[in-house]
């Protein structure tokens, strides 16, 4: 069976098509691909298969997309915020206050 092993980095992503025995699990296509190996600070706790998350012993079927997952390490909406703050679309927090 053909699955693809996706690991999506910072800048980019790395994609890895496999061919495997039927039956083979998460933790084989993992294996076989040697992500660990490339990435190993990336750990592989967070995994799934097309976008939904799962055991390492899930059984895998032809054509399945397995995704390494990397744990955000900033909060999306402080983020947008401040961007729209650094862009002016929003009034700084401290508008409208006088200094004493």
């Amino acid at each position: 069976m053909r699955v693809s092993v996706v690991v999506a980095l910072p800048f980019a992503q790395e994609v890895a098509s496999l061919e495997l025995p039927e039956g083979a699990t998460l933790r084989d296509a993992l294996e076989a691909s040697r992500v660990s190996a490339r990435h190993p600070l990336l750990g592989l706790s967070l995994v799934g298969v097309w976008g939904h998350r799962r055991d390492l012993s899930t059984v895998l079927r032809d054509g399945d997309r397995v995704e390494c997952y990397r744990r955000i390490s900033a909060d999306a909406k402080a983020m947008r915020r401040a961007r729209a703050l650094d862009s002016g679309l929003l009034p700084s927090p401290m508008a409208g206050h006088s200094q004493r």
